[in-house]
């Protein structure tokens, strides 16, 4: 009877050793709700200091292409596209071979500078990457994309105009080259280090050369991130006006011969906001608007492009793995 009495616990005694695990675990409910709660406030903050910077960032863009939109909309028409430019005053203002011009320049630019960008980005990031010359290499292409652009077109002014004793396009696609391969390259290196070393080591595993791993595998699995850079050099040079005032002049014609001068829309816009005319001033916010499209459109369509042919691939792989590891056809 003793023992049993002794050994059983009574109901305050049990009371009493409950008491504490709830308290404890209302403080631990307590400290949860407030450590939450605090880390949701500053969440929130932050969240809302982000947005707003992104907002920042935005307005000034959606405002430059307002006006834009708002002044040189009106001069917008197909003579303005299509025709070389008439005299002042008579109403016969147009952008036609600047238009032209620009979209040849660009193309002869993007010739020259992507590859050796491409390259130079490859050896950096494959071949040399921790050498003294891969060293100096990125010193001098940090350096080259700081320089401005007017000494870049005297370069090439002294280089090529003066050689040839004329003024052509190939300068002036020459001198945009030199804008834009380092940042091709430079981006190019970067895009090829977040490439997985194990992608290298498979391709050493199955044999394959060094070329053929960085220009099949590594280039091939950072195209896109190298499409970003390529077109961010784009952008760069297709508002450039410096190099091509020494290089390739102007002209109202239309396109005859790479040797020969010839108009872009960045010079076309310099000429006309020296003009004292409201037809000018016009003219010249029409062919602002009319840049910003074209770059617009190089970007749009690149990406479509290249972003439909990797849709498209990856159905062919996909219907096409199974018969070929079968040994069947489709």
């Amino acid at each position: 009877m003793t023992g049993d009495s002794g050994g059983a616990r009574s109901p305050a005694g049990t009371a009493a050793a409950a008491t504490p695990r709830s308290q404890r675990r209302a403080e631990i409910r307590a400290m949860f709700k407030s450590n939450v709660g605090s880390r949701l406030k500053v969440d929130r903050i932050m969240v809302g200091g982000i947005t707003a910077c992104a907002i920042i960032a935005i307005v000034p863009l959606f405002w430059i292409l307002g006006q834009l939109i708002v002044g040189g909309a009106p001069a917008l028409s197909v003579d303005f596209f299509t025709k070389e430019p008439g005299a002042i005053g008579a109403g016969t203002i147009n952008v036609g071979p600047a238009i032209q011009g620009t979209i040849i320049i660009i193309g002869l630019s993007s010739l020259i500078g992507i590859p050796i960008g491409i390259g130079a980005g490859v050896y950096l990031s494959e071949v040399g990457s921790g050498g003294r010359l891969a060293k100096q290499m990125r010193f001098l292409l940090d350096v080259f994309m700081e320089v401005p652009s007017i000494v870049l077109g005297l370069f090439a002014f002294l280089a090529i105009v003066l050689l040839l004793g004329h003024f052509s396009i190939w300068a002036g696609a020459f001198a945009l080259s030199l804008i834009m391969f380092p940042i091709v390259a430079r981006a190019t290196e970067e895009q090829l280090k977040m490439v997985p070393w194990t992608y290298r080591e498979a391709g050493t595993a199955l044999g394959l050369k060094k070329a053929t791993i960085a220009f099949r595998i590594v280039l091939a699995t950072a195209k896109r991130g190298l499409l970003t850079g390529v077109l961010l050099s784009v952008s760069r040079i297709g508002g450039e006006t410096a190099p091509l005032i020494m290089t390739i002049l102007g002209s109202s014609q239309f396109f005859s011969s790479l040797d020969a001068p010839m108009d872009a829309l960045p010079l076309r816009i310099w000429r006309f906001s020296l003009l004292p005319y409201e037809e000018a001033r016009l003219a010249g916010w029409g062919a602002a608007l009319v840049l910003v499209i074209i770059i617009l459109a190089i970007h749009v369509g690149v990406r479509y492009y290249f972003q439909g042919r990797r849709a498209g691939g990856g159905k062919r792989s996909r219907k096409g793995l199974l018969p070929n590891m079968t040994g069947g056809r489709t």
